[in-house]
C-alpha cells in the first residue's frame, strides 16, 4: 500500500513542528534541501493502519522568493507534489497566518487547514466558526492543540479524507484586479503550454508577471524551461512567455 506524503506548512511560532514531532516521534532525520543551506526534517506516521511520510517544510511567512526557506517550502510543495499539504496556522492570529493558505490554495487544492493553539485562543475568548471557514477555502479545516493532544484524531481523519480523494476540494480562487486578470489571461496558455497540466499555471503566471526570477530558475532547474520578458509595469500588454 503506497504511503502518502504529507507536507508541514505554516508561519514560524505556529506549533508546526511540534505537531510533526507529535505525530513523527523518534520515527524522523534531518538534512537540508538539495543545494540549501536550509534543513530539513522528514519521519513517518501511521493512521488506520496506513504509513505516512512526513516533510517538515521551512516555517515561512510566504510562499514567495524572499528567503530560501520560502523558496524550499515553495518549490517542495510545487514539484514534489505531495498528497496532502497540512497547513499549521495559530488561532490567535488568524488573519496573519491565513495568507500562507491562501498562498498554498492557490498551487494546490490539496491541502487540509489545521488552526492550532486553539485552547490558547478560546482562553483568550476567540470563537473560530470552523465550518465558515472550510466553507469558504473549499478544503478541511480542524482545530487542534498540539500542546495538549486534542483533536489529532479528528485532523487525521481529514488528511485521509483528502489523501485519499474522499474529500472533493474546490479550493478558493482568489480574484485579483482586472488589469492582473488581463495579464494571467495573455500568460496562461503560454505557461500552460510550457509547464503542461502537471503544474499550477494561473500560479505560476501570476508569481511572472510579478517577475519572480528565482521561480523561473526551479523551473528551469526541473527542466520546465520558460523564457520570459517582463514588461516595467504589470499590465495586460506586453508580458510575453514562450517555450
Amino acid at each position: 500500500m503506497k504511503a502518502y506524503t504529507v507536507a508541514f506548512a505554516g508561519n514560524p511560532n505556529t506549533g508546526k513542528s511540534t505537531l510533526f514531532n507529535l505525530l513523527t516521534g523518534m520515527r524522523q532525520h534531518t538534512g537540508n534541501w538539495a543545494g540549501k543551506t536550509v534543513i530539513t526534517a522528514e519521519g513517518t506516521f501511521t493512521h488506520n493502519g496506513r504509513e505516512y511520510r512526513a516533510v517538515d517544510l521551512p516555517g515561512t511567512y510566504s510562499l514567495y522568493s524572499n528567503s530560501a526557506d520560502e523558496e524550499a517550502a515553495r518549490d517542495y510543495i510545487i514539484f514534489e507534489k505531495p498528497d496532502v499539504t497540512l497547513v499549521v496556522l495559530d488561532a490567535t492570529s488568524l488573519e496573519r497566518n491565513l495568507n500562507l493558505a491562501l498562498q498554498v490554495l492557490e498551487i494546490t487544492g490539496r491541502a487540509v487547514i489545521c488552526i492550532n493553539l486553539i485552547d490558547e485562543a478560546r482562553r483568550l475568548g476567540i470563537d473560530i466558526n470552523l465550518k465558515a471557514i472550510s466553507e469558504r477555502l473549499g478544503v478541511p479545516v480542524i482545530a487542534i492543540s498540539a500542546r495538549n493532544r486534542t483533536g489529532i484524531k479528528e485532523l487525521l481523519d481529514q488528511v485521509e479524507r483528502v489523501a485519499d480523494g474522499t474529500f472533493a476540494v474546490e479550493p478558493l480562487r482568489i480574484q485579483y484586479s482586472e488589469e492582473i486578470e488581463r495579464g494571467i489571461a495573455e500568460l496562461l496558455p503560454l505557461v500552460e503550454q510550457a509547464v503542461g497540466g502537471d503544474y499550477p499555471a494561473r500560479w505560476i503566471a501570476l508569481r511572472l508577471l510579478d517577475g519572480d526570477e528565482s521561480l523561473l530558475a526551479s523551473l528551469r532547474k526541473a527542466s520546465l524551461g520558460i523564457r520570459v520578458s517582463f514588461p516595467k509595469e504589470v499590465s495586460g500588454h506586453g508580458a510575453t512567455a514562450c517555450h
